[in-house]
């Protein structure tokens, strides 16, 4: 004959509570690891993407500097300052804390689309620390156009241009700069034979090279930052005023 006992006969059978709180703590701590562990990955992820989004920025302001500089054409404007009579004038500008000039290359259409104005400017940063390096880009229709924006001629043959004036339309190539200022390459008959200008005043040569010299105020190692660009001036033409009286 044989006996059947039931489960509650013997006392080691079923789940005790000391058992069931241990593997919900276990379980509690696996999932905390496992929560853990997605946040420092995703936090990770957002720091790796953040820097990658700064790196490529900073290399793609760099190439837009020099191919907008590569692709300066040399144009005229034409000054009207009384209906009978008019000026026709090198479309340039060379400053310090500012450049505008006539380029084929364009933040649009890149090298494909129409010729531009472009006109590089130093401005304040934001809350005042630094400075920041804008563009502003405009299409360039003719000699009139690029007119309207030469406010007066000096007597000695400087051209005044309109300020360069920042707004929705300006594109930041560089924010938090501890500096930024453009200098122009003179060549020399002497030694050193070259010199770098804070300006460009000579009406019938074009300097041989620009520069855009520039630090970041936060130089942290591991970030990559702004630098200085240099970018020779291919156009050997020699620019000239010619002034045409209507009458």
């Amino acid at each position: 004959m044989t006996s059947h006992s039931s489960p509650h006969s013997n006392p080691r059978a079923g789940v005790t509570l000391i058992e069931i709180l241990i593997a919900v703590s276990l379980l509690s701590l696996l999932s905390v690891g496992v929560l853990i562990a997605m946040r420092i990955g995703f936090n990770t992820m957002a720091k790796v993407d953040s820097r990658l989004v700064g790196d490529r920025r900073v290399s793609y302001a760099r190439r837009i500097v020099e191919s907008e500089i590569a692709g300066y054409t040399y144009t005229v404007a034409r000054w009207q300052p009384r209906p009978e009579s008019f000026q026709l004038i090198p479309f340039q500008q060379w400053e310090a804390q500012t450049m505008r000039f006539v380029t084929s290359y364009s933040l649009e259409d890149a090298w494909r689309g129409s010729q531009r104005i472009a006109a590089f400017q130093v401005i304040p940063g934001a809350d005042g620390k630094g400075v920041r390096l804008i563009v502003n880009e405009w299409p360039y229709t003719g000699p009139a156009q690029a007119g309207q924006m030469v406010e007066a001629i000096d007597p000695d043959g400087t051209v005044r241009f309109a300020p360069v004036v920042a707004g929705p339309q300006s594109f930041v190539l560089a924010d938090k700069l501890a500096y930024c200022r453009f200098a122009y390459l003179q060549p020399l008959f002497n030694p050193p034979f070259q010199l770098w200008r804070p300006d460009w005043v000579q009406k019938q040569v074009l300097p041989l090279g620009i520069r855009i010299e520039m630090a970041p105020l936060d130089d942290t190692p591991s970030d990559l930052h702004v630098s200085t660009v240099t970018v020779a001036l291919h156009v050997n033409l020699t620019p000239g005023t010619t002034y045409v009286d209507a009458q």
